[in-house]
């Protein structure tokens, strides 16, 4: 028949282990968990709308330049399909050279404005930041005077805020070197 593979069942015994262990430590714990909504502090907190107004404009700035960017290569371009029969061997690698520079030029723009670690990412972090940083400071303020031990995101289901004393990574991670 089947054969069940040992290293998959010590996986899921560790897993079956760790949530009967995390959901006993939070029933011993005194205190309640609640949730909040990402979401709406996103569109409700006036400081937050604010700065993704901000944000939002400067997105569209630069896209308008990459666009901008795009159409010319285009151009140049179409004009060199319509001409390429016409020039001479040496134009013809003149003109490609700056189609393909153009190229480049939107490329790297693009990349580093919208890619990972570009501009667009970096005023997002440096914009959202210092808001982030009071929301979490609200909610721990909250938390310790209300006596929660966890609160919950409703949007993306992490963990927003948990009381110290809750996270069982080297717990987990000592069961799981013990397995091996």
């Amino acid at each position: 028949m089947f054969r069940i593979n040992s290293k998959i069942l010590a996986v899921f015994l560790a897993g079956t282990g760790f949530l009967l262990l995390f959901s006993a430590r939070l029933l011993a714990q005194e205190g309640k968990i609640g949730y909040i909504d990402s979401m709406k502090l996103r569109t409700t907190y006036k400081e937050f709308a604010d700065v993704q107004v901000k944000f939002d404009q400067e997105v569209a700035k630069w896209q308008l330049q990459a666009d901008s960017l795009k159409k010319g290569v285009d151009s140049l371009q179409a004009d060199f399909d319509k001409q390429s029969l016409l020039l001479s061997e040496d134009k013809k690698k003149e003109k490609e050279q700056i189609i393909e520079q153009k190229k480049n030029e939107y490329t790297t723009f693009v990349n580093q404005t919208f890619g990972p670690g570009g501009t667009m990412e970096k005023l997002n972090t440096d914009l959202t930041k210092p808001i982030l940083d009071k929301i979490n400071a609200a909610l721990e303020k909250i938390a310790l005077e209300n006596n929660y031990i966890m609160i919950f995101d409703a949007v993306n289901g992490n963990v927003a805020w948990a009381k110290k004393g809750l996270d069982l990574t080297d717990m987990v991670l000592d069961a799981l070197n013990k397995m091996q």
